[in-house]
């Protein structure tokens, strides 16, 4: 009998038309022969599914089921393919977790907490071999001596960002003390991202992306990396998912021991956030150091044709299709 999959999709956030993207890309490479896969949107106003037809069911949020006709869908399995708030943040991991359904993706307090990209850093800060660029963290109730706090005690250029968000939405580079105070609004306004602002120090490096994941059999998978090289002043939202401003190498231009260091580094990540599921890892290696500085962690990495898992997945040996179902039973098994 064929697993009842919902793939969930949508969100909360301007990453919504990037997980409308992802679900489909993934759906496309799926085993409808394997799988039974129904498309769920999860929307502010509404939870439902798009039939064949273009009929919208809407979810029963008791059980997370669908009543079609006189029949009830009920799921085996949530492929969560959801960036941004709430399908990454941890609530709506939360909320399976309540009506005891599996899921493809980290945890709710993992992935509560890996979203909050200051208190992330707090916790891997020990890991050998790991650097750390300095930063500040900014809440609301700091945000009218924000400027001070930032140029008290970190050095230009920063990146300044929302603590909570994703695909770079709300990031500046600020290269000139005048620029900040913009910057800063721009990332403390950024819709549906906790009014939190992490400013760093620029590192100046090579930067990479590479994902990890555990399969059925429970062995820790770390694909190869990609290498990113931008047109763009910094990996923006536009150089991550405009065709042609960003060169992506996959696999990277890495000696044996840059790989060796950068797959440890990435495994004790996963495990020390105690993370399920695929992951990436996004990070610099700084020029002139060759030291590995850890830029943030991904807990639903972006999963359109042009992404750099999917790429990864590839240069690994593997197809999509399969990798998705790796995911699925490995949920399963949990």
């Amino acid at each position: 009998m064929k697993r009842k999959v919902a793939l969930v999709t949508g969100g909360y956030t301007g990453e919504a038309e990037i997980s409308f993207k992802s679900s489909a890309f993934v759906h496309e490479q799926l085993d409808s022969e394997r799988y039974e896969i129904y498309p769920i949107t999860i929307a502010l106003d509404s939870w439902f599914h798009v039939n064949e037809a273009g009929v919208k069911i809407p979810v029963n949020r008791e059980d997370f089921s669908l009543t079609i006709g006189e029949h009830i869908v009920r799921f085996d399995v949530a492929l969560i393919m959801l960036h941004g708030t709430p399908g990454e943040d941890g609530r709506l991991q939360g909320y399976f977790d309540m009506i005891g359904l599996p899921y493809t993706s980290c945890g709710a307090l993992t992935s509560a907490l890996t979203m909050n990209k200051g208190y992330t850093k707090a916790i891997l800060a020990d890991i050998p071999k790991l650097h750390i660029a300095k930063s500040v963290l900014l809440f609301e109730a700091h945000r009218a001596q924000a400027v001070e706090m930032v140029e008290r005690t970190l050095s230009l250029p920063y990146f300044v960002k929302p603590n909570a968000g994703g695909s770079s939405i709300g990031m500046t580079k600020v290269k000139e003390r005048a620029e900040l105070p913009v910057a800063l609004d721009k990332a403390f306004d950024a819709a549906n991202t906790g009014h939190q602002v992490l400013v760093e120090e620029f590192v100046t490096g090579r930067e990479f992306s590479q994902g990890v994941f555990r399969n059925a059999a429970g062995e820790l998978i770390v694909l190869p990396a990609t290498e990113v090289r931008t047109t763009r002043e910094f990996f923006d939202f536009e150089a991550k998912y405009i065709p042609g401003l960003t060169e992506e190498i996959t696999p990277a231009d890495l000696t044996t021991e840059q790989q060796e260091r950068a797959a440890q580094i990435i495994q004790e990540i996963y495990v020390r956030l105690n993370c399920r599921g695929m992951i990436r890892v996004d990070f610099f290696l700084e020029k002139g150091t060759n030291k590995f500085y850890f830029i943030e962690i991904n807990t639903i990495p972006g999963q359109t044709a042009q992404s750099f898992i999917p790429q990864q997945v590839r240069a690994y040996g593997m197809k999509e299709g399969d990798f998705y179902a790796e995911l699925i039973e490995a949920a399963l098994t949990q």
